[in-house]
């Protein structure tokens, strides 16, 4: 019995020991893990931040396309609409045409004024002439009156001819004088008429100009009620303009009161960036883009500009509190993105919301490195 007792003992005081070291393996291996490996988690953690911060991207992205409301500068019925929804044009297309008849009967009236103006230049040319020719015979009377009266002098102081007939020449000779003045006159004004140039083309003369140009102005209305697309594009809005419409031109009304929407076929990404990320951002970055109606579909292009002013700089009501009471707004920047190709064949279309990725080139280590 005594030796049964003794052998259990000394296996309960082996089995205890054992125990004994097992737990201060743990908790070595406990030791080891909660100090080396909270280090190295850190360390994978500063390594992946210092290797990191190479993209930066924003959600605050939309397509823009050239857009315009065509109209024309002048009013009047619109008489055809040539396109509908959704329509393809080309530059030089007509979308739609006023009725022409009533500018084609002011530029026959122009023209008839610009007629009426070279016969009015020909006829002062023939005024002028006429002028002249009676100035020289005029002057020549007014000679012969002049030498009359010396002689009617000579006779009176020899008491040859009565005291009257003298006074009576020399009146004549005053008249004669006054008419010459006169003719002057008139020959004067007609040559001003003629700008200072008896022989000047009527083509030249500033009465001819000024109806030219009246003629100029009627032609480029009765073009301008032909309405053509200035770019390539996709209508967009027409149903509000139908044959019979009144067109008030905007330089009339200052608004347009009837157009034809266009949407051009060039396309970009614009978005508003954080300020903070543009640091590294410059023209000619690549860019990944996602668009929202096309998931799976992805578009790559480039930075083609970021904008010299912030949204708030072109505000007409700045954003500025002099009170005192600040408080400090990241601001938003618009940054341009040229799209440069598409993994699949899908249409941009104007105000489609994307999701953009800006490859800046920069790590994080490399811009602590660049600032020691």
């Amino acid at each position: 019995m005594s030796a049964a007792h003794d052998g259990v003992s000394a296996y309960s005081a082996t089995k205890q020991s054992w125990a004994a070291a097992l737990w201060a393996d743990k908790t070595r291996l406990r030791r080891v893990l909660m100090i080396w490996g909270v280090a190295a988690f850190l360390a994978i953690a500063a390594a992946v931040y210092l290797v990191g911060g190479r993209y930066v991207g924003s959600d605050d992205a939309y397509v823009h396309a050239n857009k315009l409301m065509v109209s024309t500068d002048v009013s009047g019925l619109v008489k055809t609409v040539n396109v509908r929804e959704g329509q393809q044009v080309k530059a030089g297309d007509i979308l739609f045409t006023l009725d022409p008849k009533p500018f084609e009967i002011a530029l026959e009236n122009a023209k008839a004024n610009l007629a009426s103006t070279v016969q009015d230049v020909e006829s002062t040319r023939a005024m002028y002439r006429a002028a002249t020719g009676q100035i020289a015979a005029q002057a020549a009377q007014v000679n012969v009156n002049k030498q009359t009266y010396v002689r009617y002098q000579a006779l009176a102081k020899q008491n040859a001819i009565a005291a009257m007939q003298v006074d009576t020449q020399h009146a004549a000779v005053l008249s004669a004088q006054a008419t010459l003045a006169s003719l002057q006159q008139t020959a004067a004004t007609q040559l001003a008429k003629l700008g200072g140039n008896p022989n000047q083309p009527a083509e030249r003369t500033p009465d001819y100009l000024k109806a030219k140009a009246a003629v100029d102005e009627a032609q480029r209305q009765l073009d301008h009620t032909v309405v053509r697309a200035p770019f390539a594009g996709t209508v967009g809005e027409v149903d509000s303009l139908q044959p019979g419409t009144l067109v008030i031109s905007a330089m009339s009304a200052f608004t347009t009161t009837s157009a034809v929407g266009l949407i051009g076929n060039n396309t970009w990404i614009s978005s508003d960036m954080k300020e903070t990320d543009l640091t590294h951002v410059h023209p000619g970055a690549p860019v990944q883009m996602a668009v929202d109606t096309y998931p799976g579909c992805k578009w790559t292009g480039h930075v083609d500009s970021v904008s010299a002013g912030s949204d708030s700089s072109f505000s007409a009501l700045p954003a500025e509190n002099a009170s005192g009471n600040w408080v400090k707004v990241v601001q938003r920047i618009p940054v341009r993105i040229a799209i440069d190709k598409s993994e699949c064949d899908r249409a941009l279309r104007a105000g489609m919301s994307t999701v953009i990725t800006i490859d800046t080139g920069k790590r994080r280590i490399t811009r602590l490195l660049d600032g020691l």
